[in-house]
């Protein structure tokens, strides 16, 4: 086996119950009372509570097998096309572990399901727990015999509820990566687009158009990605995984499918300092005998240093995609040399003009981005164009994939509009285009009162510009967000008069938090990528308020910011402080505390910034940092919905609405 020496935090934290400047990662014998903690992003060491008392601090000994500990990178597995032949590769897995690991993970790309029904036993084996899996193991491409009954159970299971970016659970240590999406392992970030491309819908063993727009939003994204896991190649296979790969620029690039093993050489990426290294891995039991599982042990892009993730060998190439793209760009020229077209005001992008008549979908790619929210992180840096038209053209409801490829895969199921909208429109049809745009958003939205998708049992309270429902996954109880009615990505660029309803909620929220001896915190994350905002409100017992700020500057150091804090003298002064700080083209966080001081903090570009970063605090305020995520709390609806129901009794004397 071959490994790379890296940096890794483990998947467990324990964490001193000390001060919070000494604190540090413990063996269980250094820390007293230690508390475990799930991993959580950069914070996680900051979820403790303030103690009494501090610990003695570890011997030397100690500290230097801590320091051994911590430089430990993850030790991963990687597989090829499984197809159901579960005792080969747990008898392999097995045998490499223990001459060769321990291993954290097995990560299986290609076809996991069996190929025939005759290994359809041997696979329920596994699934119905009569056989063990020796360690946790994630999977994609989602099909083949069984896989719709048995990813269909998954799918109703109420553990795997809400956002399960990391896996939904099958079993004990099997794990299915459903569509696309990101996650953290061992400090490794994860990308994923699971099965085949598809365009019927189908639920299982196809990815979706949306699948692919949700990794490039990822992509845009500054952080880098460590590891793109892909059923097929991007080689002359599928041009949307090549475009993704290209786009997403991942450290390590895994995919099965071919039937063979390829380690292609590594390749430098346009725009960033590190290099690509692809690995296609061979079937499970393999006739020809060609390699199917692999080991590798990368240092998580986030624990190295400019000097170490920008270092190259020497038998680094150029990027397969920038020859693909030169040669794309070529042949588009030539077919709109050859086209003869009269001028036309219709279409006004920069494009071959084949295109334009005929939506081949040859040429410059938009930025998704900055057509769909006018800003881009990159900048002039970008590889896709920054058009002002298409931004204009998707503002009047216009298919972002029909201006970028002049066709949408979506047909019938798309939401928004397959013609371009005429240049010549005034700018009140401009206004109802971009209206029909959010309107056909927020279909799908969690959060609109009038989508399919809200979960109208947790509203709690329904105001004119606001309403009040329980938190999905409540930190504690009686935490709660409130949330506009109007479809907006953050509360603070809404009209003036929706403050005078948020304000009553918020009052009344204090009141009612009063009444049983607690205080409340306030904070809003505003993401560029947000779409729906949400306020949450969450109580905290009044022996502890005091220690609210402290405790959120210290993170803020651990971060490496500082918070900009202001006191008005009245609700309004506070609110309108924020919006003389706010600008739509960054993040902003910001928590109000019990004294009606708020902190704020305009987040950079390329600043790393936790999304969960004010949940995360509080929950080791209060002592609850296994609750930090929103995903280890989750209540079946009967819970949630008896817990909105003992709410309203208590909140009704104090309810702005009733």
């Amino acid at each position: 086996m071959h490994f790379h020496t890296a940096v890794n935090p483990p998947s467990e934290l324990r964490v001193w119950s000390g001060p919070l400047n000494s604190m540090h990662r413990c063996l269980p014998k250094a820390a007293p009372e230690p508390i475990v903690v799930r991993a959580t992003p950069v914070i996680a060491e900051v979820l403790v509570a303030l103690p009494k008392k501090p610990p003695e601090a570890p011997s030397p000994s100690t500290a230097s097998a801590l320091s051994h500990i911590e430089m430990a990178p993850p030790r991963i597995l990687l597989c090829g096309d499984v197809l159901g032949r579960l005792n080969q590769l747990f008898k392999r897995v097995s045998t490499v572990n223990k001459s060769a690991g321990p291993f954290d993970a097995l990560l299986c790309v290609g076809q996991f399901f069996p190929d025939s029904p005759d290994r359809l036993d041997e696979f329920n084996d596994y699934v119905e727990g009569r056989s063990q899996i020796p360690l946790p193991t994630y999977f994609i491409g989602d099909y083949g015999v069984g896989a719709p009954k048995v990813l269909l159970a998954a799918s109703k299971d109420s553990a795997n509820r809400g956002f399960k970016m990391d896996g939904l659970k099958i079993c004990d240590n099997l794990y299915w990566l459903k569509g696309s999406g990101s996650f953290i392992l061992h400090g490794l970030s994860v990308v994923y687009l699971s099965g085949r491309h598809s365009s019927d819908g189908q639920q299982f063993g196809k990815y979706s158009q949306d699948d692919v727009d949700a990794l490039r939003a990822i992509a845009e994204e500054p952080r880098v990605v460590d590891l793109f896991l892909t059923y097929p190649y991007s080689f002359g296979s599928d041009s949307t995984i090549a475009e993704l790969a290209a786009e997403i620029k991942p450290r390590y690039h895994i995919a099965g499918s071919k039937g063979v093993y390829y380690a292609r050489e590594p390749y430098s990426n346009v725009d960033a300092v590190h290099v690509t290294r692809f690995l296609g891995l061979a079937s499970v039991g393999n006739k020809e005998k060609q390699k199917f599982i692999h080991a590798i042990s990368p240092t998580p892009a986030s624990k190295m240093s400019a000097t170490e993730i920008s270092m190259k060998s020497t038998n680094t190439t150029l990027s397969p995609y920038l020859l693909d793209e030169k040669m794309a760009h070529a042949e588009a020229a030539k077919r709109s040399n050859d086209d003869s077209v009269s001028d036309s005001q219709y279409w006004r992008y920069d494009v071959p003009m084949k295109r334009q008549k005929h939506g081949t979908g040859d040429g410059p790619k938009m930025c998704f981005k900055y057509v769909s929210s006018d800003s881009c992180p990159r900048g002039e840096k970008c590889n896709f164009q920054h058009d002002m038209d298409a931004r204009d053209q998707y503002l009047r409801g216009v298919c972002f994939d029909f201006i970028n490829k002049g066709k949408c895969e979506r047909g019938p199921d798309c939401n928004f509009k397959h013609s371009l909208q005429n240049e010549g429109d005034n700018s009140a049809h401009r206004r109802h285009g971009s209206e029909n745009a959010k309107n056909n958003r927020s279909k799908d939205c969690w959060f609109c009162l009038s989508s399919a998708n809200v979960e109208s049992h947790l509203i709690i309270s329904v105001g004119e510009k606001f309403y009040c429902a329980l938190a999905k996954g409540p930190l504690v109880q009686d935490h709660v967000l409130v949330i506009p009615v109007e479809h907006s990505p953050n509360t603070l660029s809404l009209a003036p008069e929706c403050e005078i309803d948020l304000g009553g909620f918020q009052n009344s929220l204090k009141k009612y938090y009063k009444n049983q001896g607690k205080e409340v915190v306030f904070f809003e994350w505003v993401s560029k990528r947000s779409t729906h905002a949400n306020l949450q409100a969450i109580p905290v017992p009044s022996s502890k308020a005091t220690a609210v700020q402290n405790i959120f500057n210290l993170a803020a150091k651990r971060l490496g910011f500082s918070f900009v804090a202001t006191k008005g003298d009245n609700y309004s002064d506070g609110r309108n402080h924020l919006r003389t700080q706010f600008d739509r083209n960054f993040s902003f966080f910001y928590v109000e505390l019990p004294d009606g001081t708020i902190l704020s903090h305009l987040i950079e570009e390329n600043e790393r910034f936790p999304a969960q970063f004010g949940r995360e605090v509080l929950a080791g305020l209060l002592n609850m940092a296994d609750r930090a995520d929103w995903r280890n709390c989750t209540c079946s609806k009967e819970e949630e919905t008896k817990m909105v129901e003992h709410f309203k009794v208590k909140f009704q004397e104090f309810d702005p609405n009733e």
